[in-house]
């Protein structure tokens, strides 16, 4: 089964190359991929594949039926938006939308799946089971694709047993993939703070009670909280702060923005409360209202040990042990956990760089790139898994 993968996998190389570069030089944010979700129908088309379409807007779910169909249903998932980014990278594929760019590879995710939808729809009479391939919008903004995805019934008829999923990672070189069972990746809440005091002349301090002080306290206090918190991975980064005011101009207020990642749950669920229990003792000490809104958005993210596991076993038999790497914790966060928290689930990363071509760019970069052999693995080892499991 691996050798005929393979072959199939070099036959529609080309082809998925350029179904990744066309999506890649024409991205589309979360919530607005439109164009992009009708180029996936058109493709699926051409091959005479059948979809389901307009799930969770512009989501798309194909469902190929092998050998006792009903024997088991195991579902890989895809994501196709992209971020806001002004793409940098000289190549003839690149971005053609200003200021939106796939600096985070889901135009190779899709590509991918695309390709697996081609190889096991080869080999229909060859493998057991069902497999659905979600082709899923809106991963990169709140409340992210695959939360309304699962309320309109992606996960249902047939019923999900199982489902897959990976993502590129720049830190691995082309050839290798990670897993690591278990816990994974880290929930993530926006946090969207107004501190809101008495502005005034600077000069004159009786007069005013200054947003900026109670600001910088938060921010202090903050730090101190998860400082003592280190053995239970955390982090907690404001990356915004506007007073607008001037060298002598104390604001009216302060605004403050940033983001709490947690790979716990019950301690994402008491940072919540320390968060605010510290803006209140600020905000009585300061004489000064803040308004603290913490917007909850993914999950953490958990591999199913058995799983997982038994997928590390599928990729060393496919790329050999050498290829196949553990994965560390990840702060970063994946609306994949959606998926996770339903059924048991394993999302695994695929390496995409090669410095000796000069690919090594990070992920969410204005030069992230891939190489595209990378693609041969994305869709020849998600086939295999899909088939083994």
């Amino acid at each position: 089964m691996i050798e005929k993968i393979k072959q199939l996998v070099e036959a529609t190389f080309d082809e998925i190359v350029e179904i990744r570069r066309y999506i890649h030089k024409h991205p589309e944010l979360s919530f607005k991929e439109h164009k992009t979700s009708t180029y996936i129908k058109s493709v699926l088309t051409s091959w005479g594949i059948d979809y389901s379409e307009d799930i969770a807007d512009t989501g798309i779910v194909v469902l190929l039926e092998g050998n006792n169909p009903s024997s088991k249903t195991l579902a890989l998932r895809a994501d196709f938006d992209a971020l806001p980014i002004t793409e940098e990278n000289e190549i003839n594929y690149c971005s053609v939308n200003k200021g939106v760019m796939h600096a985070c590879g889901h135009d190779a995710h899709t590509a991918s799946l695309l390709g697996v939808v081609k190889i096991l729809n080869s080999l229909i009479r060859e493998w057991e089971g069902s497999v659905k391939f979600i082709f899923q919008p809106a991963e990169e903004m709140l409340p992210g694709g695959a939360q309304q995805m699962i309320k309109e019934g992606v996960l249902e008829n047939p019923k999900v047993e199982k489902m897959i999923a990976q993502h590129v990672l720049p830190d691995l070189e082309v050839g290798k993939v990670g897993f690591r069972p278990g816990k994974y990746m880290a929930s993530t809440d926006e946090l969207h703070i107004i501190v809101k005091g008495i502005g005034g002349h600077a000069a004159l301090p009786h007069k005013y009670n200054s947003p900026i002080l109670a600001a910088a306290k938060l921010i202090t206090d903050l730090d101190v909280f998860f400082l003592k918190e280190k053995d239970r991975p955390a982090v907690l980064a404001i990356g915004f702060i506007e007073g607008l005011g001037s060298t002598n101009v104390i604001p009216e207020h302060v605004e403050l923005k940033g983001t709490l990642r947690a790979i716990d749950e019950v301690f994402r669920a008491l940072a919540h409360d320390k968060i605010l229990e510290i803006s209140n003792a600020i905000a009585q000490a300061y004489n000064i209202e803040i308004d603290f809104d913490i917007r909850k958005g993914y999950p953490c993210l958990i591999n199913d040990e058995y799983l997982t596991k038994k997928s590390i076993a599928f990729a060393k038999q496919y790329l050999g042990a050498g290829n196949v790497i553990d994965l560390p914790i990840r702060m970063t966060a994946e609306d994949f956990s959606y998926y996770s928290k339903e059924v048991p689930s394993t999302f695994y990363r695929l390496g995409t760089a090669n410095k000796s071509k000069g690919i090594s760019h990070g992920l969410h970069t204005s030069r992230f790139n891939i190489d595209e052999q990378s693609l041969k693995i994305g869709m020849g080892l998600m086939a295999y898994l899909a088939i083994k499991n």
